[in-house]
């Protein structure tokens, strides 16, 4: 059975901005925060997520690791500037 969530005291710029954003989707700010409380809900806590990432095995070590963030972000600036 579907319930219903009321939330009190947004700030007006608050909900200014919500219902900017819901005009650039198409829909109320009702429809919008629906949306998002279902995509919120389908998401892991961040203690589970950490806990699957955790089991996960890995063939890179964290030197590779870091070698790529290295190589990738490229050469440091000249200090002596």
């Amino acid at each position: 059975m579907p319930k219903t969530v009321q939330i009190r005291d947004i700030d007006d710029e608050v909900y200014a901005s919500l219902k900017r954003h819901a005009a650039a989707a198409g829909t109320t700010v009702p429809e919008l925060l629906r949306r998002e409380a279902s995509r919120l809900a389908s998401r892991p806590s961040l203690e589970d997520w950490l806990a699957r990432t955790r089991r996960r095995s890995s063939s890179v070590t964290s030197a590779q690791v870091l070698e790529a963030l290295d190589e990738g972000r490229g050469p440091w600036p000249d200090a002596g500037r």
